[in-house]
This record gives C-alpha cells, sequence and structure tokens, in this order.
C-alpha cells in the first residue's frame, strides 16, 4: 500500500471485521449496518469505544479492499490488534452481520471461511457459533 493506515485498537479491529463481511458481497444493506451499530452500543467489550471511530475504522477497510493485498493486511491488522482470546468474538460478530440480512452468498460464505482461518478458528466452535448466528437471525 502506497498510504500509511492507522493501526487498530482491539475495539477496531472487531468493527473492521465486521464491516468486511458486510462489503464482501459488494452490497452494504441497512440490516449489516444495523447490526454492527447494535453489536457496539450493546456488547461489554464495546464499553468504552468512541462510536464515531466506526467511520474512520470503515474508510480503512473500504481502502484496503481496493488493494490486490488489502485483505491479507487487514488480516494482519486485525491479528496484531486483537488478543487471541477474542478471536472467537471476530467470528461470531462476523457471522452476525453475514445473517443480518437473512441471506448468506457465496462471497460472504467464502469470507467467513477466510475468517476461520486467518483467526485459527476450531471448526467444531466455528460450527456452534455458527448455528448460533442462524438461530438469532431467523424470521416467522
Amino acid at each position: 500500500m502506497t498510504h500509511t493506515l492507522p493501526a487498530f485498537t482491539a475495539q477496531d479491529a472487531l468493527v473492521a471485521i465486521m464491516v468486511t463481511v458486510s462489503v464482501s458481497d459488494e452490497s452494504i444493506r441497512t440490516s449489516e449496518l444495523v447490526a454492527i451499530e447494535r453489536q457496539v452500543n450493546h456488547l461489554p467489550v464495546f464499553a468504552d469505544y468512541d462510536i464515531d471511530a466506526i467511520k474512520e475504522v470503515a474508510q480503512t477497510v473500504y481502502r484496503l479492499m481496493e488493494d490486490d493485498d488489502g485483505l491479507d493486511t487487514l488480516f494482519a491488522m486485525v491479528r496484531d490488534a486483537l488478543p487471541e482470546r477474542l478471536w472467537e468474538t471476530a467470528y461470531a460478530l462476523a457471522c452476525d452481520v453475514a445473517a443480518a440480512d437473512g441471506s448468506l452468498g457465496q462471497d460472504e460464505l467464502r469470507l467467513l471461511a477466510e475468517v476461520r482461518h486467518e483467526l485459527n478458528i476450531d471448526r467444531l466452535h466455528a460450527a456452534a457459533i455458527e448455528r448460533g448466528a442462524r438461530a438469532r437471525h431467523l424470521t416467522l
């Protein structure tokens, strides 16, 4: 990359994963944005997070996605900023954003697989996380 990227905090890294899932299918849906905002407003891990930082994190993600190696750079930034004990949390947030609009496209599924791989999420744990996200986002 030709420009300097801001370092992520752990909370920024979680937001970046959610934003990346949202943009993975090249269509940011309102339900996905609402899911991100809801997570930031309600989860204890974001208790002292400045919600205004979401915009800067999103802009960083957008810039990274324009680069051929952007996803690799993003994952490196996330791993650097996020304690390993929160890697499953990152995956859970990614699954919730992916499920928020009621459908999972191939691009989102591929990205979730990449998140699982990059954050070394055990397959059995990933299945439980995915099942929970599915259950939370079912409709009548």
